[in-house]
């Protein structure tokens, strides 16, 4: 069974990394810090490698420890957490060097990089397939450990909203819950607080949102210059695709982000309402993600972006 090999590689390894996806949200970075976590009751000690945090996630434990580089060039054992495409993980050098690699996943469109995968789809966050793990591992969920998972399930599922919630959400929240860990604090920095560049950021992106195909698509964009102009900083620009879903009518809301300028080339983000696969629109890109929720890196300007974007969203809108 994957858990007991997962289990047995873990025993077996004497150092151990941990990483995940590059521009880090609450689910990465809680699977990374609560999987460090668990392995010291396992008598493990293991290295996180994230190099970019933002501030909201300061709170959570082991926030410290997290380091950018390691001087260890081949560690035992790799693990990968929440990360459907090895180009996206930052740090994978490291995982590329290890003697065994891990990956453990909920994104249907991971590319299985891993000597043993474990990929879960149904689970709408990593983090919950972690609590499942460590249950079967026997590891006390403590406040400290709970806390990092409950950060990533309530990331990823907005606070309970989205449809990939299961029951399972639920009964694990409650069992977090009695072991003391603070749903509302964690809501509130998670999913609440909003920093001046990112009100900024809103307002821009409000201002551009063009309602495209008879309302059922909204599509607009940010900029190198917008995110220095307003002095933005890392997870300063999310959420900003789900404005465009919010809207009556919307079935895909596109967001696009310019990650190189010189390059130009757009970070793409994609979230739908009802019957639109957009992981399969973003894998036309060569990304990927979640049924409602995913993404892809594309080439060319605004427009050039837009127009490739929307082509292939008409072939399946109704």
């Amino acid at each position: 069974m994957t858990l007991d090999n997962i289990l047995e590689e873990i025993k077996k390894a004497e150092t151990i990394v941990i990483m995940a996806h590059e521009t880090p949200d609450g689910d990465a970075i809680g699977s990374c810090l609560a999987m460090k976590v668990a392995l010291k009751q396992l008598g493990k000690n293991a290295d996180v490698i994230i190099r970019e945090v933002p501030k909201i996630f300061d709170f959570l434990p082991g926030r410290e420890e997290i380091k950018t580089d390691s001087e260890i060039k081949r560690y035992d054992l790799a693990i990968s957490l929440d990360c459907a495409d090895f180009k996206r993980l930052v740090g994978n050098e490291y995982f590329e060097k290890a003697k065994q690699t891990i990956v453990i996943d909920h994104h249907g469109s991971n590319k299985m990089y891993g000597d043993i995968n474990f990929v879960n789809p149904v689970a709408p966050a990593c983090c919950q397939i972690l609590i499942g793990m460590f249950q079967y591992f026997n590891i006390n969920i403590d406040k400290e450990l709970g806390t990092c998972i409950l950060t990533g399930i309530i990331t990823d599922t907005g606070g309970f909203r989205y449809s990939g919630v299961t029951p399972e959400t639920f009964e694990f929240t409650a069992e977090l819950l009695e072991k003391g860990v603070n749903v509302s604090d964690i809501y509130k920095r998670v999913l609440e607080t909003k920093t001046k560049a990112n009100f900024e950021l809103m307002r821009r992106t409000i201002d551009r949102m063009e309602f495209l195909e008879d309302g059922k698509v909204t599509f607009t964009y940010i900029t190198s210059k917008d995110l220095k102009e307003v002095d933005a900083k890392i997870g300063d620009h999310e959420g900003l695709v789900e404005i465009g879903r919010d809207v009556e009518g919307v079935e895909v809301s596109v967001f696009i982000r310019q990650k190189d300028e010189e390059e130009n080339t757009y970070k793409v983000s994609m979230r739908s309402n009802d019957y639109v696969n957009v992981s399969d629109v973003c894998m036309m890109f060569g990304g990927g993600g979640h049924e409602k929720a995913a993404g892809a890196v594309i080439q060319g300007d605004i427009e050039q972006v837009k127009q490739k974007i929307m082509k292939e969203i008409k072939k399946v809108l109704k």
